[in-house]
């Protein structure tokens, strides 16, 4: 049977990876191998009805045994190891949700309900590594991937609301330490209070020195964070720059489309959202682009413009913990009519990370 490595399978991504794999059955078609950075030798939780002992994540000769590598262990540890394990001659697949190879010419962007002719042609030419997308961009291209599918898109300003869950376990856990700290002002616990009362309290424990800010570096519950990774060129956050880079990469368009945007961080526990705004190359009519969303994939729930059906679907609290990526606010602007206006979010930890990971190795072995 087809041996598979997993590494970085105790993280955020990884937790969400194997609770997927687990959900779907999809040990019944591989073997799995859980490796270790830090408790090699200790033993792994049960798969496959038994429990094997965990292997060395940094040991070159275990990790070469395996037929696929599936790595969430981060972009540190890719690029100790991943290099390396070629240069000794491994040969097996290696599939990663860090963003350290995704830009290189031999490595293929994964997100197969959006890209399956892409990486169904990388496996047939040869090609070995299969990296996972920035998962805005995913999210983003799961909405909307059936407008550049028709040549409707000339290009994208996108503004995100991005989930603290994008940052990682410990500032999930800060974001509640600074809600927690906010609600427990004095004015906060009584209903009788000034409202102004509160307001000053809440500003000031928020600019307190002790309020929790050391993974996020600023106040994000009651607050927001327009700057998203570090800067690059042009005065665009990484973040920022990966929406243009990776969405035409993972498409492979014959024409270069422009995405740029603002990247900001919100006081949401998990899910991003984001507002696009969308110049078409021509005037489709509104019903034509609702019809072609909504037919985009199985996992778009396309919501009506209107208040009732936006508040109750098209929300990080509607949609955390499923595979739905709803699309809504759609319309045309004041700007003109080849000027389109929609919103749509999705669950970063499921298509925007551990989702497409789980469905390559489904591919690879072909029961995808």
């Amino acid at each position: 049977m087809t041996t598979v490595g997993i590494v970085g399978w105790r993280g955020m991504v990884g937790s969400v990876l194997l609770e997927r794999m687990r959900a779907e059955n999809d040990f019944q078609h591989f073997e799995p191998v859980l490796f270790s950075t830090s408790q090699a030798g200790t033993p792994g939780p049960e798969l496959n009805g038994k429990t094997e002992p965990l292997r060395d994540a940094n040991d070159l000769k275990a990790l070469g045994e395996m037929d696929m590598i599936v790595s969430c262990q981060g972009g540190d540890y890719t690029k100790e190891v991943h290099g390396a394990l070629r240069k000794a001659g491994y040969k097996g697949l290696w599939i990663d949700a860090a963003s350290s190879l995704r830009m290189e010419e031999n490595a293929v962007i994964i997100l197969d309900p959006v890209n399956r002719k892409v990486i169904d042609r990388a496996l047939e030419s040869g090609v070995r590594d299969f990296i996972g997308g920035n998962c805005t961009v995913s999210l983003m291209l799961m909405g909307i991937h059936s407008l550049f599918d028709n040549g409707w898109v000339e290009w994208i300003s996108a503004s995100t609301y991005q989930a603290a869950s994008g940052a990682g376990a410990k500032n999930m856990r800060e974001l509640v330490a600074q809600m927690g700290a906010i609600a427990s002002v004095p004015a906060a616990r009584s209903a009788s209070s000034a409202i102004l009362d509160l307001d000053r309290e809440v500003a000031s424990r928020m600019r307190n020195p002790e309020f929790p800010t050391s993974e996020f570096g600023a106040p994000l519950a009651g607050s927001l964070i327009p700057w998203i990774d570090r800067g690059v060129d042009a005065g665009q956050t990484r973040e920022e720059w990966k929406g243009h880079v990776e969405t035409n990469k993972i498409l492979g368009l014959p024409r270069e489309v422009p995405v740029d945007g603002v990247c900001v961080r919100i006081g949401a526990m998990r899910s991003h959202s984001q507002a696009l705004t969308i110049k078409l190359t021509r005037d489709v009519p509104l019903a034509e682009i609702e019809s072609a969303i909504s037919g985009s994939n199985p996992w778009v729930d396309f919501v009506p413009n209107d208040k009732a059906e936006t508040l109750r679907r098209l929300s990080p609290a509607a949609c955390s913990g499923t595979l739905t990526v709803p699309v809504g606010r759609v319309r045309k602007m004041k700007l003109g009519p080849e000027y389109l206006s929609l919103f749509t979010v999705g669950d970063q930890l499921l298509w925007g990370a551990a989702e497409p990971l789980r469905r390559m190795v489904l591919i690879a072995l072909g029961k995808l």
